[in-house]
């Protein structure tokens, strides 16, 4: 019997992501999409008690998180949720997660890239609807595909500006906005319904979800069993005092927010003229480029992990001859975001991602006490106190979550199940008739 997860890269992959570069990925992916869609969303929802909300949904990330940095530190190849439940429940769930986990990738870029474009319309109105529309998300996509494919380490130097731009923008954009508050307009008066406020956290789950993804490539990232870890709480400390000052500003700058389509950009303009919302929805553009260029480098990562455990078909794991990129799962990811992006909007795609996120999670923290009792003789690098009575309040909170999840996106993600299914025993089967 082994006395750790069997979890090594492949010698082909290059360890090109090193601890401060994996900590910047993180934030790139997770001040994305949610912070600058988001808070209009919300305080139509629950109005001022949108703030109660990020501290709620902040305050169950953090949980999944200590979790999530238990049981990552035990890993060290590439993969990420998808492996942890392959190692703890077997190839069967371990193929649903990471079938899902992809699924979620291509619905979440969907997702930014529709905000992108709508962030766009602010200079070209053409650019939201139609063929410029469509034009301008193909030559997105081919571009974010060619960065990627030559190679982790110049994608890695990308990741990194971006994450600096979006952070001093943020930092500017509450820096300023902090002097304009109107205090009147917090009102807390009316408590929001049950569903309504559920509703908006589930919605905020998205918006500090990224950590859950960015373990995925940790066959390129240097000792990930020790920097994976420290990078989450470092990432998640420094964006959720982002996320919640933005959310204060947006509200007390922004009469009209619950109906705002661009609030960072409209928030701006108020305050600081027209100048000022030209400004931050450039950078707006610039932030949901950097979130996309991080989400092509993780996503493909998982078609690769799933074709290097022989769940897919081997030529997914192929890399490229130069560059050392699995240039096949990047290339078919593309092709199929960019038919997702076009057909999809905001909102359907990032709440079908968050039904998704939460369903891995929940596995994620359950293989916490399973990967304690199978390993008694290998304890993880990293090891939570309390981590059973932590991971069971982790699954209790994502099955409430999931209860309060919108109808049609629920089945939308059990019709995706459903064909990951499909899939597995097909290629089960395909695979045990050649060897015959």
């Amino acid at each position: 019997m082994p006395t750790a997860p069997a979890a090594t890269s492949r010698p082909d992959l290059i360890r090109g992501i090193r601890r401060w570069d994996f900590v910047a990925l993180i934030i790139n992916i997770t001040i994305g999409a949610g912070i600058l869609g988001l808070p209009a969303k919300i305080y139509a929802l629950v109005g001022a008690y949108s703030l109660v909300a990020y501290g709620a949904s902040a305050a169950i990330v953090a949980l999944i998180i200590l979790c999530f940095a238990e049981v990552s530190s035990r890993f060290s190849g590439a993969g990420g949720p998808y492996l942890y439940a392959r190692e703890a429940f077997g190839p069967l769930v371990g193929f649903e997660v990471g079938w899902l986990l992809w699924v979620s990738r291509l619905a979440s870029f969907a997702a930014l890239c529709n905000l992108f474009v709508d962030y766009a319309a602010y200079f070209w109105p053409a650019a939201g609807v139609g063929g410029g529309r469509a034009a301008l998300m193909a030559g997105l996509i081919v571009s974010l595909t060619l960065l990627n494919l030559v190679g982790v380490r110049t994608a890695s130097l990308v990741n990194n500006l971006f994450t600096i731009s979006k952070v001093l923008v943020l930092v500017l954009f509450t820096g300023a906005g902090l002097f304009f508050i109107d205090w009147q307009a917090f009102s807390f008066a009316v408590r929001p319904t049950y569903p309504s406020f559920s509703g908006a956290v589930l919605l905020l789950i998205f918006t500090f979800s990224g950590f859950d993804v960015a373990a995925i490539p940790a066959g390129e990232i240097q000792q990930p069993q020790r920097n994976v870890p420290f990078a989450l709480f470092t990432a998640i400390a420094t964006v959720a005092v982002l996320f919640l000052l933005v959310q204060v500003v947006c509200i007390g700058t922004l009469p009209g927010l619950a109906t705002a389509e661009r609030p960072l950009a409209q928030a701006t303009e108020r305050f600081l003229g027209p100048a000022g919302g030209a400004f931050i929805a450039a950078a707006a553009m610039l932030t949901a480029l950097g979130t996309l260029n991080a989400l092509m480098l993780t996503g493909p990562r998982l078609l690769f992990a799933l074709a290097e455990q022989g769940q897919i078909p081997a030529f997914f794991r192929a890399t490229h001859p130069r560059f050392r990129t699995p240039y096949v799962a990047l290339l078919v990811s593309a092709g199929l975001k960019l038919g997702l992006a076009i057909s999809g909007t905001f909102i359907y795609a990032l709440t079908l991602s968050t039904i998704i996120r939460l369903t891995y999670f929940a596995l994620t923290c359950a293989s916490l006490p399973v990967l304690r009792r199978r390993y008694p003789a290998a304890p993880a690098p990293f090891r939570l106190w309390s981590g059973g009575a932590v991971a069971a309040l982790c699954v209790v909170q994502c099955m409430w979550l999931l209860a309060n999840s919108e109808a049609a996106a629920a089945r939308d993600v059990a019709v995706a199940a459903a064909v990951g299914l499909v899939l597995y025993f097909l290629f089960n089967s395909t695979t045990k008739a050649a060897g015959k």
